[in-house]
């Protein structure tokens, strides 16, 4: 008698594949990916020129840069991508540590998954390195800072920004990055409130060099006076913010208007200047000497404003408008009726406009206590500009980072050995199963010193056993000079990271190679080709179609 008879569930166009085939396959694909930008971590870091589809070309060595513009087929890439742009998103830093250290935290497992231990196991010894180094690297290796010591955030800031193109110009984008972060930082009911990207806005101007990029005291808008006649230079400027257009409102749906006389016309373009009038008229009340509205301004408006003697800028961004409100105290305003005297901003200091290359842009600057500004970058050409951008980004979280967390722990790969090294004492009170994957986990850490090392032409086998050698003598703030590849006193070089930034990445690296080992099945199903598609269900024919159909 025959058994029963496979039953098909899937369509045949489905491909499965499951248990270790998987796992392995996942791993390879993120090897494959940390080994992509492994060159690109520490200052010796080489960059990446990569090409969009439209031809435009992104140089950098931001780890999220570069892989936001990579496109890949493998499901576990796609992750191992998601989490690089996790980490920007989080903590602005570490995008390519974090690639890196998933890549070999899931390289190092392979040789157990081969040996037939189960993926809860290893995942089990995973989750108690991550809880067992967070809690050491918080009470043993990091040490508070006084956030009020300028030279002390300037070197942590420095440190962050040595890996970088900008590193040139390092004096001057630290101190641009931490007098912008320090701008927009407000604070309330004892908490502090620090919004980089709402209130601290970064202008790309090509052109000039990059030692003419400043932080203004203010805002910058890439917009002109509506008049030619409106002054481009005010001192002491009385600014209203509106949220309405100053034109006549036209109807919302279609309107028709009978016209029985040639007086009734006249009155309605009559009614149409009134209305004008007594919105310039509202505005004028309050003596401005700037008006910035989000809507349209109409001709007539213009010359009403002309003989208030008020300048007037016209469809300027929801975003810029909010900045403008936080730097000069005004209050945005959406109907002209109810504007009173404390809405009137009269905390900026010079409003003028100026022309860089053929462009008008208005500068609303010297403003008392600001709490939004406007970053000014020059520089040769855009491609410059944009990596810049992308370097001073990284530099203010960096500073966000230790203004709302005051704890750094040393850089260099210092805190990666002091882990490890304790990872691999600690493995000595692990039971069982679990204790191969845990003292993987602990030389998987090392990757970041070893990758430092490497990047700079250093001898690695070398370097990481000199260097494991100190922090077995309890020097835990050794770590290597990615310049030279030597290993050194980072107290002493000044290289310090924020603790937010190691723990986010320590904890996105960890979760998200367990998440890929978790996974046991991968069921792709591909698409019919369009000649293949089922026609979609036709409406039912109307009398019409069947009239038309008959003659």
């Amino acid at each position: 008698m025959y058994g029963p008879r496979p039953i098909i569930v899937l369509s045949q166009n489905v491909k499965r594949e499951q248990g270790r085939k998987v796992q392995l396959s996942n791993i390879t694909a993120a090897k494959a990916i940390a080994d992509v930008i492994r060159t690109c971590l520490g200052p010796r870091a080489m960059l990446k020129m990569l090409m969009d589809p439209m031809g435009g070309i992104v140089m950098t060595n931001d780890g999220n840069a570069v892989l936001r513009e990579i496109t890949v087929q493998h499901p576990a890439a796609k992750s191992m991508i998601e989490i690089s742009r996790t980490q920007d998103e989080e903590v602005g830093d570490g995008t390519t540590s974090v690639i890196i250290l998933a890549g070999e935290m899931l390289g190092v497992a392979e040789p157990f998954i081969e040996q037939g231990v189960h993926p809860s196991v290893i995942i089990t010894a995973y989750r108690q390195a991550l809880d067992d180094l967070l809690t050491y690297m918080r009470d043993q290796i990091s040490q508070p800072v006084n956030i009020n010591d300028r030279e002390a955030m300037l070197r942590v800031i420095s440190s962050c920004l040595n890996t970088k193109f900008v590193h040139q110009w390092g004096r001057l984008a630290c101190e641009m990055a931490l007098q912008a972060v320090q701008t927009v930082c407000v604070e309330s009911n004892g908490r502090r409130e620090i919004d980089i990207k709402r209130y601290a806005k970064v202008e790309k101007i090509p052109g000039g060099s990059i030692d003419e990029s400043v932080v203004l005291k203010g805002l910058m808008i890439n917009k002109d006076v509506v008049h030619a006649k409106m002054r481009r230079r005010i001192e002491k400027p009385r600014i209203v913010l509106l949220d309405c257009a100053l034109e006549y409102k036209k109807g919302e749906s279609q309107t028709n208007v009978e016209v029985t006389g040639e007086h009734d016309f006249a009155r309605l373009l009559q009614l149409e200047e009134e209305y004008i009038a007594q919105i310039c008229a509202d505005i004028l009340r309050v003596k401005p000497d700037l008006v910035i509205t989000e809507k349209g301004i109409s001709d007539l408006a213009q010359h009403y404003l002309i003989k208030g003697g008020a300048s007037a800028i016209r469809r300027v961004r929801k975003t810029d408008n909010l900045r403008i409100e936080r730097a000069c105290g005004a209050t945005i305003v959406n109907r002209t009726e109810e504007l009173k005297e404390e809405d009137v901003g009269t905390r900026a200091g010079l409003f003028e406009v100026k022309m860089f290359g053929d462009e008008y842009f208005t500068f609303i600057t010297e403003c008392d206590e600001p709490k939004a500004c406007t970053i000014l970058l020059r520089g040769a050409s855009k491609d410059i500009l944009n990596e810049v951008d992308r370097n001073l980004n990284d530099a203010m979280n960096v500073a966000r980072n230790v203004m709302i967390d005051p704890r750094l722990v040393p850089g260099g790969g210092a805190c990666e050995m002091a882990i490890s090294t304790f990872l691999q004492t600690q493995a000595r009170s692990v039971a069982g199963l679990h204790q191969g994957p845990y003292l993987a986990a602990s030389r998987a850490i090392e990757v970041i010193p070893g990758t430092l090392a490497q990047n700079c032409g250093g001898n690695v086998i070398r370097t990481l056993t000199a260097l494991r050698a100190k922090h077995a003598a309890g020097e835990h703030r050794w770590g290597v000079n990615g310049e030279t590849g030597q290993i050194v006193d980072m107290n002493e070089l000044g290289i310090w990271e924020p603790m937010a930034v190691k723990a986010q990445t320590y904890k996105t690296a960890i979760e998200t190679a367990i998440l890929l080992l978790r996974i046991d099945d991968i069921v792709s199903g591909s698409k019919r080709s369009s000649g293949q598609a089922k026609p979609q269900a036709q409406a039912a024919p109307t009398d019409e179609s069947k009239a038309q159909a008959d003659d």
